[in-house]
């Protein structure tokens, strides 16, 4: 078993109580990072590992909770102490017991996300970089939206497939519609709102009075669509969520052509992170996309 001791004494510190180290028990944490479950006397603590190369991935999540935290809307874990232990990084965050979702969760989802996307900024970015998934993602701040995306978010994935190797066909189509990106938001004009950045299904839960919350985001200030693209990319989300967020804050018509531009962002990432099983698909998405503009 790891030793804990440099991240233990920062957490007791902040919790004003013994941290028992010697029950720590692994618990699923994606395919990132290791993940354990430490006993305290009152309060349990949730702490990921990784190598010490991680260690400015971890503090920019913590940063990113954070900022959703100040924004209020939804619950998300407070982040307890940040630290090294030997070769390892070693984020502890509050343990969120888990509970059964009602009637009600996703309703307050659906509330609770478009209260986050309230919080406005004057640019698009945040003040400093993070990452997506274990991808590096730039925050630089600018005032154009497009300008952004085009070079932040599809411009950095292309480079990346670029350098790995992927399809000449693929790179081609994608510089054409970086190219022409702008033409999307020729008659919708985003406003710098609060993004989770990577709002996927297994991003949320059920705390055990049935409130939702959100965790392992990848903060930044973007066009609010990008966070409902993602929620219908990989599903976890259902109607009454749908709903609830338009209640709060209505799409605009255009929506469903822009979804598949955010999530192209998505799944070239996953092509860069996990391999050929997501080129057709972004293949796919690329053409459409360029048929979309013709």
């Amino acid at each position: 078993m790891r030793r804990w001791d440099p991240v233990v004494e920062a957490l007791e510190v902040v919790l004003g109580e013994r941290v028992e180290t010697q029950t720590a028990t692994q618990v699923t944490g994606g395919c990132i990072n290791r993940a354990w479950r430490l006993r305290g006397w009152q309060a349990d603590v949730f702490v990921k590992t990784n190598s010490s190369d991680a260690e400015e991935m971890f503090a920019a999540e913590a940063d990113g909770l954070r900022e959703l935290a100040a924004a209020g809307g939804l619950r998300v874990p407070g982040v307890y102490a940040l630290g090294t232990d030997g070769d390892a990084a070693l984020p502890a965050l509050e343990w969120i017991e888990a509970g059964r979702p009602d009637q009600s969760t996703e309703r307050l989802l659906g509330e609770g996300l478009a209260a986050v996307h309230s919080c406005q900024a004057d640019r698009f970015g945040w003040y400093r970089d993070n990452t997506i998934g274990s991808t590096t993602q730039r925050n630089t701040r600018v005032g154009d939206w497009p300008r952004f995306f085009a070079d932040y978010r599809l411009g950095f994935q292309l480079d990346l497939a670029e350098q790995g190797g992927w399809s000449s066909a693929l790179i081609d189509a994608g510089r054409r519609l970086q190219a022409e990106l702008a033409a999307f938001f020729s008659a919708y004009q985003p406003i710098p709102s609060l993004l989770h950045g990577d709002l996927w299904g297994g991003n949320w839960g059920t705390d055990s009075d049935g409130r939702p919350f959100i965790f392992d985001p990848a903060v930044y200030y973007g066009d609010r669509e990008a966070d409902l693209a993602m929620t219908e990319l990989f599903g976890g989300f259902g109607p009454d969520f749908y709903a609830s967020y338009n209640a709060s804050c209505p799409m605009d018509p255009d929506y469903g052509t822009r979804r598949e531009l955010y999530n192209l962002y998505h799944v070239l990432n996953h092509l860069n992170l996990f391999g050929s099983g997501y080129l057709g698909r972004a293949e796919q998405m690329v053409e459409g996309l360029l048929a979309a503009l013709r």
